[in-house]
């Protein structure tokens, strides 16, 4: 009875490792199926399949002789499906994960940024065709989206976009009350191409007006009814001078005014430079 006592626990170990043992060469057995496997699937098209085997051949990293190149083939397959099917934010994070492992080659760094140059390119190319939320879309995969922090490119574009579009209703509002320099001033400082568009009706009404202020202030002149006024002539010419010296237009006509010994008079709506 004794020695049947003293030979148990030695059964209960025997069976233990042998359970231990067969685990582990079934594991062993099977991380050397897998890269066949991925082989089979990737051929197949069966990119999640090969997906799948890749991460347990990684999980099973420990054992000898798994390869890292294995690993990476069906991501690098995975991310160009993605790419080409445009789900864009799908194909950057598994090109990005494929960069960063061990499977990663030169040419994959390459892709990726080609595909964030991609997606940078489109984005400008939206907002400057006015469309700013096709525009901040495209920036979303790149984590350039915007946050309202300002340190974006998506917040760059929405506060150049709503600085435009402040700025033509601004030189609106003054052309409406035939404030001349100072609307073309606020035109003048719109530089976004879909806006400048959008200004140009705004634009043509402003130099008309312009046009026909000069006109009649020439007219007062001739019969002599402005004995205050300055020559709108020589105001001119030194406005222009002070443009294209790099001053702002409303600054320049500022400037011109006290020039010529006059100073800036807001008469009614009309903004004049009167001694």
């Amino acid at each position: 009875m004794a020695l049947r006592q003293h030979r148990l626990p030695r059964f209960w170990l025997a069976i233990t490792l042998g359970s231990v043992a067969i685990s582990v060469g079934l594991v062993y057995w099977w991380e050397r199926q897998l890269p066949s496997r991925i082989e089979r699937a990737a051929a197949t098209g069966q990119l999640d399949d090969c997906l799948r085997y890749g991460e347990q051949l990684a999980a099973l990293s420990w054992l000898p002789g798994g390869s890292p190149q294995e690993r990476g083939r069906c991501q690098r397959q995975r991310a160009e499906q993605l790419w080409q099917s445009q789900q864009w934010g799908q194909a950057l994070t598994m090109q990005r994960q494929l960069v960063h492992s061990p499977a990663a080659s030169a040419g994959d760094r390459r892709r990726l940024n080609l595909w964030q140059q991609v997606l940078h390119q489109r984005a400008i190319a939206r907002f400057e065709a006015g469309d700013l939320n096709g525009a901040l879309v495209a920036l979303q995969p790149l984590g350039e989206g915007p946050r309202g922090d300002g340190n974006t490119l998506g917040d760059e574009l929405t506060e150049n976009w709503n600085r435009n579009r402040l700025q033509l209703q601004r030189a609106e509002q003054l052309t409406a009350q035939a404030r001349w320099w100072e609307a073309l001033d606020a035109l003048n400082r719109i530089d976004h191409p879909w806006w400048q568009q959008r200004s140009a009706a705004v634009r043509r009404r402003l130099e008309q007006g312009m046009k026909a202020l000069k006109g009649a202030d020439r007219e007062h002149e001739s019969h002599g009814d402005l004995p205050g006024g300055v020559d709108p002539g020589k105001l001119d010419q030194i406005v222009q001078k002070h443009i294209a010296a790099g001053m702002d237009e409303w600054k320049a006509f500022e400037t011109g005014c006290k020039q010529l010994g006059g100073r800036v008079v807001e008469a009614g709506p009309e903004t004049t430079c009167q001694r």
